[in-house]
């Protein structure tokens, strides 16, 4: 028996595999933490929004609502807002009734831009901040009209004039010809606006694009935009479809633009509000009347 014991003591597993109790899921409360789409990184929500919906890691540009960025651009407590208006459906499109109360409920807005007057580091100014959350900012009679009534207002008091772009959808198709004569309505309103020798700066943000780009957005004296933007008129899939050629990289990007003399300036956000306030100090004593020669 003594040997048998012995002859088998080595057979025995040398390790043994222990099994750990399975840990406990550690819930995550909703809404603190964002991640981001260019790098991945984990953000804390309360840090990005100190680093104005910028990462840290990557510098990736969040998109942001008008209300946002008018705190950010405007001097506290200067801002005076404009009527706002509301679109109607002029064509009895199906479900835009239903899409346009949902995009008040979801942004807060009546439609997809804010215009008012305000102080930018004390220079009263005529400022008009577009909505991405708003049927992708899409550009219908109301934002035609309140862009005009914005370049009206700025020619009246001698204001300069601040438009932030943003549109993924360019014109409003539910309302068909009536969203496609803003482009020509905001165009001829800039128009007066150069006449009377008002200076005009564009912004654009992610995404400007089609009927918004091609009209209103691109016409500025100067224009700037922000780093990785999206900046095109038809997408980049319609138009490798179109001519069936593959786009160079970066093809529709504020880099590619400014490379090509589409953008004067490519600014950080956090440096905008200076940026701006410096271009308003160089075009008159006011910011208003454009210095030419």
């Amino acid at each position: 028996m003594a040997d048998n014991k012995f002859n088998f003591w080595w057979t025995k597993p040398k390790y043994v595999t222990v099994i750990p109790r399975q840990a406990e899921k550690r819930e995550i409360p909703e809404g603190l933490w964002t991640k981001c789409p260019q790098c991945s990184e984990l953000l804390y929500n309360k840090e990005l929004e100190r680093n104005f919906q910028v990462c840290q890691k990557c510098g990736h540009h969040f998109r942001m609502g008008a209300y946002a960025r008018l705190g950010m651009l405007i001097d506290p407590d200067t801002f005076h807002e404009y009527k706002s208006l509301e679109a109607a459906d002029p064509l009895s499109f199906f479900s835009y009734p239903e899409k346009l109360k949902s995009s008040r409920a979801k942004s807060g807005l009546s439609d997809a831009i804010i215009t008012g007057e305000g102080l930018i580091e004390g220079q009263p100014s005529v400022v008009g901040v577009m909505d991405y959350s708003f049927m992708l900012g899409s550009m219908g009679s109301v934002v035609g009209e309140q862009v005009t009534r914005a370049v009206e207002g700025a020619i009246e008091k001698k204001l300069p004039l601040i438009l932030v772009c943003a549109s993924g959808g360019g014109a409003r198709m539910q309302e068909g010809m009536l969203s496609l004569m803003q482009m020509a309505k905001t165009s001829s309103a800039l128009s007066r606006l150069d006449e009377a020798g008002l200076f005009y700066l564009s912004i654009l943000t992610d995404a400007t694009m089609a009927g918004v780009l091609a009209s209103f957005a691109s016409l500025g004296d100067v224009i700037i935009a922000e780093p990785g933007a999206m900046i095109g008129f038809a997408g980049p899939r319609v138009i490798e479809q179109t001519i069936r050629e593959k786009l160079p990289p970066g093809s529709h990007t504020t880099e590619f633009a400014y490379e090509r003399g589409m953008v004067d300036l490519v600014v950080q956000r956090k440096d905008v509000n200076a940026t701006v306030s410096k271009r308003l100090a160089f075009h008159g004593p006011r910011g208003g009347e454009r210095q030419d020669g």
